[in-house]
């Protein structure tokens, strides 16, 4: 009997020889309206083994237009996005707080995500093969740019407030109680992300990093594991500095740019920590070769697969290429048996 999506995916967390790399495709809005004759194909001869769980809440945050279209979308948190190119997600022109005492008290904190339909969750578990995502997402790091904005978040930090620091206790608080909720439903996994790196490096200090940031995962992987769950992890940019902490903390599988950072400097995580993609979506994707797609795929698998230990995951976005997309399952299905 074949194993099932599900199985697959757990096999290659586990490093326990799975019979191929677990599928994870993602496919910007953009690239959908551009291709949609080649995704339908591309999903069709290669099926994900992968799959979000809507929560069904009862309640519904507050927003204002669409995330993806010409104009401005308004999150759940109250920041508002300019968008200039439809099918991607804009920008916070104008950051929501001046000073963290007086303006965090008139912030809305999405607590109508807490109100989740566990039984309609549990229905939609039970009713696929596929392994399962908790639709919920905490970004500490990237909800405060939004909110304060990049530059003034990065000053705050160096010397943080009284009141800085009292918001972000009362985020971190709101976002376990979020996987909380999570975790007590059938998913198969939490997750969350923060985009951490530079092309180059951490965008803070690692010692800053792990007095504010790491106690915060350490929670979210505890929380996950605490409930028998899985804790993936997405983060962008030259992150090789936090990847032994990633690993100490407990986070299953991490999606990181792994080009950026070179596959072969990521090879002593390898067997310690899943690698959930990606093939390089800034340069290879989008002017390489299918050829130049093959060898990156087998460099990926050389160094970091360890019977598992890696996911076939990349990102059909703006620029990327529908025959290189294609290139990267066609070649991954090549490799593992």
């Amino acid at each position: 009997m074949s194993a099932t999506p599900r199985e697959i995916v757990q096999r290659t967390l586990d490093f326990s020889g799975p019979p191929r790399a677990p599928r994870d495709l993602w496919v910007l809005p953009i690239a959908s309206e551009r291709f949609p004759l080649e995704l339908t194909a591309l999903e069709r001869e290669f099926p994900p083994d992968f799959t979000a769980i809507p929560g069904h809440e009862r309640q519904t945050a507050p927003t204002r237009g669409a995330p993806y279209v010409i104009g401005e979308f308004t999150d759940e948190w109250g920041c508002t996005f300019v968008n200039i190119q439809r099918g991607v997600i804009g920008e916070v022109k104008n950051p929501l707080v001046r000073d963290w005492t007086a303006d965090s008290a008139r912030l809305h904190v999405p607590r109508e995500w807490l109100t989740v339909d566990r039984d309609a969750v549990n229905r939609d578990c039970a009713a696929t093969d596929r392994f399962t995502f908790a639709m919920a997402c905490p970004r500490p790091f990237e909800q405060l740019q939004f909110l304060r904005g990049s530059e003034d978040l990065y000053l705050d930090l160096a010397d943080p407030s009284p009141g800085l620091l009292a918001f972000m206790r009362e985020q971190h608080a709101f976002y376990c109680e979020l996987l909380e909720v999570w975790a007590r439903t059938d998913v198969d996994a939490l997750r969350f992300m923060d985009d951490w790196g530079s092309q180059r490096a951490l965008l803070i200090a690692p010692k800053l990093w792990r007095e504010l940031f790491k106690p915060m995962y350490r929670d979210y992987a505890q929380i996950a594991h605490r409930h028998g769950k899985k804790l993936f992890m997405h983060s962008d940019g030259h992150i090789t500095a936090i990847y032994p902490d990633l690993v100490e903390i407990g986070i299953d599988a991490v999606n990181s740019q792994l080009f950026c950072m070179g596959v072969e400097a990521l090879a002593p995580f390898a067997g310690r920590i899943t690698f959930w993609g990606e093939i390089d979506r800034q340069h290879l994707l989008s002017d390489g070769t299918p050829a130049d797609i093959d060898r990156a795929v087998k460099s990926v698998h050389t160094h970091l697969w360890r019977n598992g230990g890696c996911i076939a995951q990349c990102e059909f976005g703006a620029a990327a290429r529908p025959e290189n997309v294609r290139q990267v399952y066609t070649s991954w299905s090549a490799l593992v048996h």
